[in-house]
């Protein structure tokens, strides 16, 4: 069983680095992180659970807001952790890592108070919902919302233009696939654990709240997505729906390795209005 359950974390040993590294800019202290989530898997009992990536995901930041919280403060002594899967790491492969997040943006996210530093993350770059978010943060899910868009306005402008063109390359191809209704193309441009999640006001106009996994998204858009404009929302590339100039919904996307890690539906009419929307 055990040899089951190391197995199954190897998995998803690349993405939960990548989640720790986004939240604390450092190999090494990501590495503690996930070694950290390695222990609490190892001593929980989760035959209950139904998506084993999300909770690691979970346990994770919240780890990694612990070690954010504590900076500062002087380190207490902690009992030896128990030997976690063996993983190669050296200054080539963090070479790499740093320059997949881009060394401007961490400068940035090192400047972000931790809940907000987390709600980006993981909303933004990780698409996780942010009812999820606001259960590790202890706030409402309006209020974490704010926190990730106080994050963005910090951080929009900050990534290089080469980066955010990528990302927008992306989004422009998933959009004109939704549009032909191109399912194959659709699934291709998606993360496989890919969270398509709507806001209150979107699930009252039809959308579903809540579609995890690249058919079921790709599903979700297919043949949808014709009047929406591909746009800046706050500095990131996204779409927008639009009735004249009344905003009715916008599409934010969480591209992760040039893919779509997740697609946010919002037709909040507040959050529409101050949103920054920029046509390019």
């Amino acid at each position: 069983m055990q040899d089951q359950l190391a197995a199954r974390f190897e998995a998803d040993r690349a993405h939960l680095r990548s989640v720790a590294y986004r939240m604390l800019g450092s190999p090494t202290e990501a590495d503690d992180a996930v070694q950290e989530a390695w222990l609490r898997l190892s001593r929980s009992d989760t035959s209950e659970v139904d998506n084993l990536t999300g909770w690691l995901t979970t346990v994770v930041a919240r780890v990694s807001l612990g070690m954010l919280q504590a900076r500062g403060r002087r380190a207490e002594p902690v009992d030896e952790l128990p030997e976690a899967p063996d993983e190669v790491s050296g200054p080539e492969e963090e070479t790499v890592l740093a320059d997949s997040v881009g060394l401007a943006l961490l400068v940035v996210l090192d400047t972000l108070a931790p809940a907000e530093r987390l709600a980006f993350v993981l909303h933004d770059m990780f698409g996780v919902p942010f009812d999820e978010i606001a259960a590790i943060v202890d706030r409402t899910p309006t209020a974490t919302r704010q926190l990730a868009s106080r994050a963005r306005r910090r951080v929009r402008g900050v990534e290089p233009p080469g980066d955010v063109q990528r990302r927008g390359e992306v989004v422009r191809a998933f959009l004109a696939a939704s549009r032909e209704g191109d399912f194959e193309a659709l699934v291709a441009l998606l993360d496989p654990g890919v969270v398509a999640s709507a806001d209150d006001a979107a699930a009252a106009l039809g959308s579903v709240r809540d579609v995890r996994g690249a058919s079921a998204v790709a599903r979700m858009f297919s043949g949808r997505a014709q009047g929406a404009r591909f746009a800046l929302l706050d500095g990131l590339p996204g779409a927008l729906w639009a009735q004249g100039e009344v905003r009715r919904v916008a599409f934010r996307f969480a591209v992760v390795d040039g893919l779509v890690a997740g697609v946010e539906v919002i037709a909040g009419s507040e959050e529409l209005a101050e949103m920054g929307v920029e046509f390019v």
